[in-house]
């Protein structure tokens, strides 16, 4: 009975995320319902990246530190640079591309200059 009653919960939380993903993608001032906008990604966790772009925006995500690290658990970067800038459009050809450095270290000064 407690399996039951722990994999309903699953699904409706499953569900109200989708739903939540949904209205997210349809609000906006004057917009379409298939026009989006990239949000502003900056000082942000690198989780937060992929919770709020939809699932078919394509990714570019590196590390800026200068030590060529691999990015494998979004939830131990933070993000300092990001490409296109906050609220531009975007289409299917847009690809955004996330700066990142480990949580606790602060952004390299080139980066913080650079275009972001």
């Amino acid at each position: 009975m407690r399996r039951a009653a722990a994999v309903g919960a699953v699904a409706l939380l499953a569900l109200a995320a989708v739903a939540a993903t949904s209205a997210e993608e349809t609000s906006g001032a004057g917009r379409e319902p298939g026009e989006r906008t990239v949000p502003d990604f900056l000082g942000l966790g690198l989780w937060r990246v992929f919770t709020r772009l939809d699932r078919r925006t394509r990714l570019d995500v590196h590390d800026v530190s200068g030590r060529d690290r691999r990015v494998l658990w979004p939830s131990r970067w933070q993000v300092c640079t990001q490409y296109p800038a906050a609220g531009t459009d975007l289409d299917r050809r847009t690809t955004v591309m996330i700066g990142v450095v480990r949580r606790g270290e602060t952004c390299p000064p080139r980066v913080r200059t650079a275009r972001r």
